[in-house]
């Protein structure tokens, strides 16, 4: 498990492109919006941050792994500009979630209801990214019909059961660590985040990283002319890498590796405490890119036959880490859902996810 690279690579250069826009954008509101948290009521906490339009179309989104709430801030102006308000939610254990120890796949979506009726969201869209896409099918076959308007799989972990042997030797190590050795594999980790960190704060790394992000900013504008506009790129690179560096490595690990090495667990059950075939929302809508590494394209093939209502999209060439470019046509895509599920009878619930959801509320 590289959580560092896997990040950095995901959200380095989506980060500057969007900086590029706007780098200066930051306020207290907007620091307030970003780090926020819900009671629920085992007294846990719930970490989330707010993006996009306040008053819009509410879509909860469910990050990646191992990541935190500060995952979705790139789609802020996107968000913004579609008006979705885009509500970024921790799991327990990352960032600002308090723990649940022994948690289950089909837990989340419990936390996520008790969430959005308490705010008061009657109907919203999810969207799960690489590791939060379980979580978005979870919500599907869980949560009431007439809750959920769109669903969406972006980038996503597979199911495990489409083919183990298809992930990478490192995946397929850590899944039999995070069972077999836990607490070896969270000092392994904890030492891995306490170097990293240690790299990123020495000059020599500052200085590659920054000049990295100076390229990144620079590309598609004019080359800065004066020594003002010099330093004012170095200041947006220097911002953008402190940026990074808080979403990377502190802020998913700001509680240490437990919840990493419990959802190294979960994502790789062979079981994940429900059948594709019974997650009949329709549709559930799924991108992903042909070359993906991270979680290959015919466990996702694979992942689709099962599903009732599955859509699958591939981006032909694409890597896991290439599909930033594409978010604005998922969102356009969920939001259309979204549009046509308001114009047909919210009040027509599915018995079975109803059932599901009892059984859940009872513990069982």
């Amino acid at each position: 498990m590289r959580p560092n690279t896997r990040l950095t690579v995901r959200l380095g250069p989506w980060l500057a492109a969007r900086a590029r826009r706007s780098v200066t954008t930051t306020s207290s509101a907007a620091s307030n919006r970003d780090s926020q948290t819900f009671r629920l009521p085992d007294g846990r906490l719930l970490g989330f941050a707010e993006y996009g339009c306040p008053d819009g179309k509410p879509l909860l989104y469910f990050h990646g792994y191992p990541s935190s709430r500060f995952e979705a801030k790139p789609v802020d102006d996107l968000a913004r500009k579609m008006g979705v308000r885009f509500i970024s939610l921790e799991r327990p254990g990352f960032g600002l979630s308090s723990p649940q120890p022994h948690r289950r796949l089909l837990d989340w979506p419990v936390d996520v209801e008790r969430f959005a009726k308490d705010k008061g969201l009657d109907r919203f869209a999810v969207m799960g990214l690489s590791g939060g896409g379980p979580y978005a099918l979870a919500c599907a076959y869980a949560l009431p019909r007439g809750m959920l308007t769109a669903v969406g799989l972006f980038a996503s972990g597979p199911q495990w059961k489409a083919g183990a042997h298809r992930m990478t030797l490192t995946r397929r190590l850590t899944k039999h660590m995070a069972n077999s050795w836990p607490a070896t594999l969270r000092v392994t980790v904890d030492a891995m985040i306490r170097t990293m960190r240690w790299i990123a704060a020495r000059d020599v790394a500052r200085r590659r990283l920054d000049r990295w992000f100076a390229r990144l900013l620079a590309k598609g504008q004019e080359k800065p002319g004066t020594d003002e506009a010099k330093a004012k790129l170095l200041r947006s690179a220097r911002e953008e890498r402190e940026r990074m560096v808080k979403i990377v490595l502190e802020e998913p690990f700001a509680q240490g590796a437990d919840a990493a090495v419990e959802e190294a667990r979960l994502l790789s059950d062979l079981d994940w405490g429900f059948a594709l075939e019974d997650v009949d929302f329709d549709p559930i809508r799924i991108w992903h890119g042909s070359v993906d590494v991270n979680a290959p394209i015919e466990m996702m093939r694979w992942m689709q036959r099962k599903l009732p209502h599955g859509i699958l999209t591939e981006f032909d060439g694409d890597s896991h880490y290439a599909m930033g470019k594409h978010i604005e046509r998922a969102l356009t895509e969920l939001m259309e859902d979204d549009a046509r599920s308001g114009r047909s009878d919210a009040t027509d619930l599915d018995p079975r996810a109803d059932q599901a959801h009892g059984r859940r509320q009872n513990g069982a």
